[in-house]
């Protein structure tokens, strides 16, 4: 059974620093290019068959901008079949306060 839970910020922080999650950022496109994760995918509906390919047997992270968002599109993903899926309390804005040093901008 697919697993959906919430995660605090810190807990992310140590599954990004040990590359032990693949991270989906649901916000715009636009908040995307303007600061994300290294390695984060923008999550859109229309790229969703592909991330599930990708993220198959792998620890999910998603982040919206304040950690709410996310919590439904977590469930989501957990209904097909990703497992462990991780919403991040706070999302990317508590992210930006805490570790602004991990964002990239895209070009």
């Amino acid at each position: 059974m697919s697993e959906f839970s919430c995660i605090a910020l810190t807990d992310a922080k140590q599954m990004v620093d040990a590359g032990e999650a693949v991270i989906a950022d649901i916000r715009d496109p636009q908040s995307f290019a303007a600061g994300h994760l290294a390695g984060a995918i923008n999550l859109t509906n229309d790229n969703v068959p592909e991330f599930i390919e990708r993220a198959a047997g792998k620890p999910v992270l998603v982040f919206c901008y304040h950690g709410v968002s996310s919590q439904g599109a977590g469930r989501y993903l957990a209904e097909q079949g990703l497992n462990p899926v991780h919403s991040v309390d706070g999302g990317m804005v508590a992210w930006a306060q805490h570790f602004p040093d991990d964002l990239e901008q895209s070009v």
